[in-house]
Formats: C-alpha cells, structure tokens, sequence
C-alpha cells in the first residue's frame, strides 16, 4: 500500500518539526515526542525503522513476539508489525489516549519509514537526551527494522 505523503504532510500544515528517529532510543525520544505533542507541536519523525531498543536481542524479541501474539485475530487486540506503526504505537502508550486531548495530540504525529521525497531538504531534528551513543553505556541493542522483521514483516 502507498501512501501520498505529499496528502499526509499538507494535513498537518506548514509548522510542523521534523524528528530524524536513527541512532535514538526508541522509549525515551518516544516519551520525548509525547511531552512536545501535548503541548501542541506537530511533529514528522523520519527514519523510524532505525530507532533502537536497548537489551539483548532475544528478550527484545520475545517481549515485542508476546504482545503481537496476545488476543485473537478476530477480536484483538491488535499489535502492529510495521516499525513505523510501532513507533507510533509506542508514542500512544505514553498519551493519555482515552482522553480527547491525548487523541489530539496523537492525530498531530507522522511516521514514515525513510525519508520522503516531499521532505529532502528539511533540517532534521536530533534530540540529544535519547541518542545511543550520548545516553546507554551497552552495546547490547535492536533496530525496530529487525524487530519488524522478526514479526513477519518483509517490506524492510
């Protein structure tokens, strides 16, 4: 399925931050992002898939394959496999989402996967308190396309 991102990117209208999400914890820029939609930001993350989650890699495994196995296909609920829709899903867990503000402010985020053509040659946000490098001491960690992957995704 392709997405007109050009149609997704004029909803948001022309003030709107654009958040490079490679090389970032995937929890803490997620909580990052959650703080700056509440207070109105509309934010565009880029190059999700390359977010990382810290730990060893089969406990990530095991954790992300335990909450897409919970429910029934019919009745939920449902987990996604797409590392975008994870990303976003992550950043839903820190809104108070049943509350009309937290969806609000959860209708103010985008995430695609890789850099969009429409967005080329923006300025890309980084944001310091949830990079890998400045922040973790391990070097034990995921990137949520592997995570994806291991959930059947294939389009990574």
């Amino acid at each position: 399925m392709a997405v007109n991102v050009s149609r997704v990117i004029k909803t948001l209208g022309d003030d709107f931050t654009v958040i490079d999400a490679s090389g970032h914890i995937l929890g803490r820029l997620s909580s990052k992002i959650a703080k700056r939609l509440l207070k109105g930001e509309r934010i565009v993350v880029v190059n999700a898939e390359k977010a990382v989650i810290t730990g060893d890699k089969y406990m990530v495994f095991e954790r992300y394959k335990e909450k897409y196995d919970r429910g029934s296909k019919e009745k939920g609920p449902y987990f996604p496999r797409h590392p975008e829709r994870i990303f976003k899903r992550t950043v839903r867990g820190m809104l108070p989402w049943k509350s009309s503000r937290g969806r609000d402010a959860y209708r103010r985020l985008r995430v695609f996967m890789g850099v969009p053509e429409e967005l080329q040659g923006r300025e890309f946000e980084r944001i310091d308190d949830a990079l890998l490098e400045k922040v973790s001491k391990t070097d034990k960690y995921v990137t949520l396309a592997e995570v994806s992957r291991y959930l059947g995704f294939r389009g990574v």
